[in-house]
């Protein structure tokens, strides 16, 4: 009797772009200087960032943050564990 062992791929499931958004603004926060800068060119407080995290216009805002400066996209992609085009394609998904 032959035994057919079958090798099951796990296959890429889609990330949800608000949770995305979130663990970024986690790995942004994790630096005072790149939180201090996310700050000030948002104009954002930290009381108006906390209350507007379920907005996807925020999650949107913070992920186009990282884009502006690739250094931090490529940085914040290799801890999350996603791609660079991963993070644009969720600020993408926010917007629509």
């Amino acid at each position: 009797m032959i035994t057919r062992l079958t090798i099951l791929r796990d296959t890429p499931s889609p990330v949800d772009p608000a949770a995305l958004a979130l663990s970024a603004l986690g790995w942004i926060l994790s630096d005072e200087h790149r939180a201090d800068r996310l700050l000030a060119l948002t104009g954002l407080t930290p009381d108006e960032l906390r209350a507007s995290l379920g907005n996807r216009g925020t999650l949107g805002a913070v992920l186009d943050f990282l884009a502006a400066h690739e250094p931090d996209l490529v940085a914040a992609a290799d801890a999350l564990g996603v791609s660079p085009q991963e993070l644009a394609g969720a600020s993408r998904a926010l917007a629509a």
